[in-house]
């Protein structure tokens, strides 16, 4: 298979993750309709379980894999990648074996005592299986992402979540009558098989890649030390990536504890604590998250491409890669955040019915620009083998975001805003101990006249499109507000992409080699 260019994977990627996302969300009005309320708790409660199985059981790894592999197949030694993915493989499946050996054993208890309902038992017997197979899964995915061929990890992820919305109404149509407990395990098991055509899918791909076979008995085991190499620097990157997700874990179990006493502390009554909350959380953050897979993508091409310099040494080509990546985050997170801000009002009463909480994404949607900014820096430090340096930065910045609420929120002239406040003040630090970590390592300059292009060309384009919003609003009320908004914000696009087209920020030949959009941008912009 070719390697792919970081933009051209990055692309791949973002469909994916584009395509899944509409899929997950299809699922999730079918689970609505035939499981109710009742059996998506079910499921609800042990889907934070597989995730900390899979976390537990590949301990980073898929992100080490694609950096050592990335920079083996720079130099190629074709033997490391092999001693890679053993190794690998042995650690994932002794791991796995023990925590499917713990679930079994310890599911009784669990579900009695840490699920709050007995009758999940059955839906996390049924989660069980993913624990091996996501664990293989996760091997070969970061295989291929250190291959920089993003194709198989694309078409696995969309063939995942067609499997899993079609075997969901199928399998809890069967168990309904059961129970609900069944039909809960039934949508749980729809996962489980879903990861498994997955891998089946991985496994073919990789056979398919390997035009010799791929043989263990060719690897000469004698040479202990060299192995020992190879798993200590797969633990490098990989404990330190496992101990940002558990900060993450921790982080957000403390806020909700920290924000509602904090809250209470400024006089906020119970009820108005618990409709605050669930604006912040349930109305606005998933908006400002909603582009966030932009951010998945580039940081899982980004990680091989910058590893595969690194072992060159070649700085350069480090920088050159790093301002593509911030380029592609801002071209998407510029105009995201813009839009978010002027519709703020639109959005919040459209979609939620709930324009009490616009001024809370007017705060907040801002500040996140820089979240953009966050998913490349970090994945140079990974590249580079600074994982460990990643993590302090994100430790400092959640620990402060947690320290700063309870002054902020217990201010009774803030509230909820000042929740907010500390979330943003997390963000910014975040992003500037990322970058000054880059600098030091790289010296890395920004590549400022593009992103003034980029910052000016959104700038236009909200002046531009909200105008043309308040001129339908006032002269074509008829149409109704769900229409008007859908009309601004794709005229407010369109008017952004012409801009980068003007600008030169969008080239032909950078795109012309992805499909359909290459097509599209050599007719708005020639030569």
């Amino acid at each position: 298979m070719k390697k792919q260019s970081l933009v051209k994977g990055a692309f791949v990627l973002t469909v994916a993750a584009f395509i899944s996302k509409m899929l997950v969300f299809s699922n999730s009005i079918v689970l609505s309709r035939v499981l109710g309320p009742e059996g998506i708790g079910l499921k609800k409660m042990v889907m934070p379980f597989m995730g900390l199985m899979m976390t537990l059981t590949t301990i980073g790894l898929p992100v080490a894999i694609s950096r050592l592999v990335a920079e083996a197949d720079a130099q190629g030694n074709r033997e490391k990648v092999k001693k890679i993915l053993i190794i690998s493989l042995v650690i994932t499946g002794s791991l796995s074996i023990l925590a499917v050996f713990l679930s079994v054993f310890g599911g009784k208890v669990l579900a009695r005592y840490f699920l709050t309902d007995p009758r999940s038992y059955n839906s996390f017997m049924a989660m069980i299986p993913i624990i091996p197979i996501g664990a293989v899964s996760g091997v070969l995915k970061g295989y291929f992402r250190g291959r920089q061929t993003m194709n198989p990890i694309a078409f696995a992820q969309v063939l995942e979540q067609i499997v899993r919305v079609c075997l969901t109404y199928v399998l809890v149509q069967q168990l309904i009558p059961l129970g609900i407990e069944y039909a809960a395990a039934g949508a749980v098991f729809s996962s489980v098989l879903g990861e498994a055509c997955s891998l089946i899918f991985f496994i073919v791909m990789f056979k398919i890649s390997h035009h010799r076979k791929f043989r263990v008995s060719g690897l000469r085991w004698s040479h202990a030390r060299e192995a020992k190499k190879v798993l200590s620097e797969l633990l490098q990157t990989g404990l330190p990536t496992t101990g940002n997700g558990f900060v993450m874990s921790v982080s957000r179990a403390m806020q909700p504890i920290v924000i509602t006493k904090s809250l209470a502390m400024a006089g906020v009554s119970t009820a108005l604590i618990t409709r605050q909350y669930g604006m912040l959380t349930g109305f606005v953050m998933p908006l400002v998250f909603l582009p966030g897979f932009i951010n998945q993508s580039l940081g899982a091409t980004l990680v091989p491409a910058i590893s595969e310099a690194n072992a060159k040494n070649n700085l350069h080509l480090i920088n050159r890669r790093l301002n593509q990546a911030v380029g592609v985050a801002l071209i998407v997170g510029v105009p995201s955040t813009i839009l978010l801000y002027i519709y703020a009002h639109e959005l919040m009463s459209v979609i939620y019915h709930a324009p009490a909480a616009a001024p809370l994404l007017k705060l907040i949607a801002p500040f996140f620009l820089l979240n953009y900014l966050q998913s490349p820096l970090q994945s140079v430090l990974v590249g580079m083998g600074y994982a460990k340096r990643a993590m302090i930065n994100n430790i400092l910045a959640k620990c402060t975001t947690v320290a700063l609420i309870y002054p902020l929120a217990s201010n009774p002239s803030l509230g909820i805003k000042g929740v907010i406040l500390a979330i943003c003040i997390g963000v910014i630090l975040e992003t500037i101990l990322h970058y000054f970590a880059v600098l030091k390592l790289t010296d890395y300059a920004l590549d400022t006249p593009t992103i003034i292009k980029i910052l000016g060309a959104g700038m236009a384009m909200g002046c531009i499109g909200r105008a043309f919003f308040i001129y339908l609003n006032d002269s074509l009320p008829q149409l109704g507000g769900t229409l008007i908004l859908l009309t601004g914000i794709l005229v407010s696009v369109i008017v952004y992409l012409l801009l980068l087209g003007l600008l030169k920020v969008i080239r032909r030949h950078n795109i012309i080699k992805i499909p359909l959009i290459g097509r599209v941008l050599y007719v708005l912009f020639p030569k």
